[in-house]
């Protein structure tokens, strides 16, 4: 090398916002590209090639090499720093080839900064990306990585240490493997974490339950390596013994009353707050008016002491499900790499949850309430017979939906069942009728609330709030609380649902022609295609709603988990926990 290598800070510069970093400059190589001169200020790493037009890039056997890189990285992007003590770079590579054995090589101290690339294929998709520098000197390599270092600490809501759940058994048992694949990313972002890989069904939601609260706030977060289902357990295990809301009205507390009046006059039961406060808190207190707490869990931990859970601890969900709609919902991909990213890197997107209180298991049973949370989906008749079949066929892994959706096709089934909703206005949706889908930074979900959806109250509230029912007989009732995007459901079963804007999509469909259905389903089964253009689809916008069913039963599908039920309840509390996740992209 020729070139005399140097090394700057720019005195008396730095950032109002981080009174603490300098900007400096220096000139490295750059692994695969050349000599460049390396800039650090507030934002990132940017970095311009040091040669003459004439000489940029390099010849190998006649061909003249110009490499491709990006030209600046922010902070933001980069989840580790590593010194690489000293060893080989390379100053051009060939677009071909691996490397050329004419290429010129040196022997030099490095460092490598870890980061992520959006895929120019699927922009929704980071790619893990480095880029190592060589420097002659290793004080200037050790001064830049210490530099770099706590330009990072610097980032605000990255974790420092996660509890991480594995379910071996999820999808065709890749939970294991994909949590060995994701690891090395944790380690190099030096997050701690501690691992429980599950060895049987409820294990994540027993330790979840019996974690006490102050053992709980030794870490950021919660992890789950696995699908729908297995988040939907912890998630139950975490919120059944914290979260203190009152139930939602019984069935037979709207149905009993008369259709014309519209309304629920109990006075036992007051304003269910639909989110008051802007970005709602985690664990909401007792604040929901109702017949009763829907905490029925009794523990000397579980305590009052929840308020540092509001602000900063979240959920992480790394992909390795049969579906993974909570997911493809919230990072707008089904992939490990993603999501992994989008944690270390301590991404946040608010997420509505669904009290689902089941009443009375069956006709003749006794009034007993049972409570239980869904973060994507809650579906009766069709899509609770096809988890009860698929549920046989667990060995087929994947396929057994695909298998079990048939045969439950062919079958036909519908039930009799009435449904009371809490008739929701157009001007109260946050889109006045319109359809908006939702998207990284989504002005719909970081709206604050305006209105309190007022699901029942006193008399002198009773013009604010109108129940409506249907009834009949129905091929399934499904309750999204997100779009619930997925590889058989491209634009999910409801394309315009938010992550967090308070609201349930009652999807009601009743009876009809075996080939009406189909039609429906291949509708589903489209990107861009319109299943609720029917007339046997109703399609109900709302904060509530009750369910009764009649004669033969189905059961329900709670995220995967099956409920069988006669009377149910179900309300939607807006933004009650926090995801790693930083929204779906365009």
């Amino acid at each position: 090398m020729e070139r005399e290598q140097s090394c700057s800070a720019v005195g008396g510069e730095t950032h109002p916002n981080h009174p603490q970093t300098l900007i400096l400059k220096s000139i490295f190589f750059l692994d695969g590209f050349g000599e460049v001169l390396l800039t650090s200020n507030s934002d990132g790493l940017s970095w311009e090639s040091v040669d003459s037009p004439e000489t940029e890039g390099s010849h190998c056997l006649g061909i003249k090499l110009v490499p491709e890189a990006p030209a600046e990285v922010k902070f933001s992007d980069i989840y580790a720093v590593e010194f690489d003590n000293f060893g080989v770079i390379q100053k051009s590579k060939l677009a071909v080839a691996p490397s050329c054995i004419l290429c010129d090589e040196y022997e030099m101290y490095r460092f490598t900064v870890h980061c992520f690339q959006r895929s120019k294929s699927q922009p929704a998709q980071w790619v893990l990306t480095k880029f190592t520098f060589g420097h002659e000197d290793q004080q200037t390599c050790q001064m830049w990585v210490n530099q770099i270092d706590a330009s990072l600490v610097l980032q605000v809501g990255r974790p420092k240490n996660l509890l991480v759940f594995v379910n071996p058994r999820s999808g065709k048992g890749i939970g294991s493997r994909t949590w060995e694949a994701v690891a090395p990313i944790f380690l190099r972002a030096k997050i701690n974490t501690k691992v429980i890989v599950t060895e049987r069904a409820n294990h994540a939601f027993d330790v979840m339950a019996s974690t006490a609260n102050k053992d709980l706030k030794m870490y950021d977060g919660i992890v789950a390596v696995g699908g729908d289902g297995f988040f939907n357990e912890i998630l139950n295990g975490f919120l059944l013994s914290r979260h203190l809301a009152h139930y939602p009205p019984t069935p037979s507390d709207i149905i009993d009353f008369p259709q014309a009046e519209g309304n629920y006059p109990n006075e036992a039961i007051t304003e269910i707050d639909n989110g008051s406060e802007d970005q709602a808190p985690l664990l909401s207190s007792a604040k929901y008016g109702g017949l009763g707490l829907s905490t029925s869990r009794n523990s000397t931990d579980h305590d009052s002491e929840i308020s540092p859970f509001d602000t900063w601890f979240r959920f992480g969900i790394i992909p390795a499900g049969s579906t993974d709609a909570i997911v493809m919902c919230s990072t707008g991909c089904r992939d490990p790499i993603t999501s992994t990213l989008q944690i270390v890197l301590g991404k946040r997107v608010h997420l509505d949850i669904a009290q689902v209180v089941r009443w009375k298991k069956t006709p003749t049973s006794n009034f007993d309430p049972y409570v239980r949370y869904a973060a994507s989906f809650a579906g009766y008749g069709f899509y609770g017979d096809v988890i009860t079949e698929s549920e046989k066929l667990r060995w087929m892994g994947p396929r057994r939906y695909d298998y079990a959706g048939t045969r439950v096709f062919l079958r036909h089934s519908s039930y009799e069942a009435e449904v009371a909703y809490v008739d929701i206005k157009s001007e109260d949706t946050n889109t006045n009728g319109k359809r908006v889908l939702c998207r990284r930074n989504c002005s719909i979900c970081n709206t604050k609330p305006h209105l309190k959806h007022s699901h029942t109250g006193s008399r002198s509230r009773q013009d604010e709030t109108r129940w409506l029912k249907s009834k009949g007989r129905f091929l399934s009732i499904g309750a999204a609380v997100i779009s619930c995007r997925n590889e058989k459901a491209p634009d999910g079963l409801v394309a315009d649902a938010h992550l967090s804007d308070g609201f349930l999509h009652l999807i009601l469909i009743r009876d009809c022609h075996h080939a009406l259905y189909l039609w429906h389903l291949t509708q589903l089964a489209r990107k861009g295609g319109k299943p609720m253009d029917f007339k046997f689809v109703e399609h109900h916008k709302t904060t509530a709603f009750t369910f009764t069913s009649f004669g033969d039963q189905s059961v329900w599908n709670l995220d995967g988990e099956l409920l069988e039920a006669h009377q149910l309840s179900a309300q939607v509390f807006r933004g009650l926990i926090s995801l790693f996740a930083s929204g779906p992209e365009v």
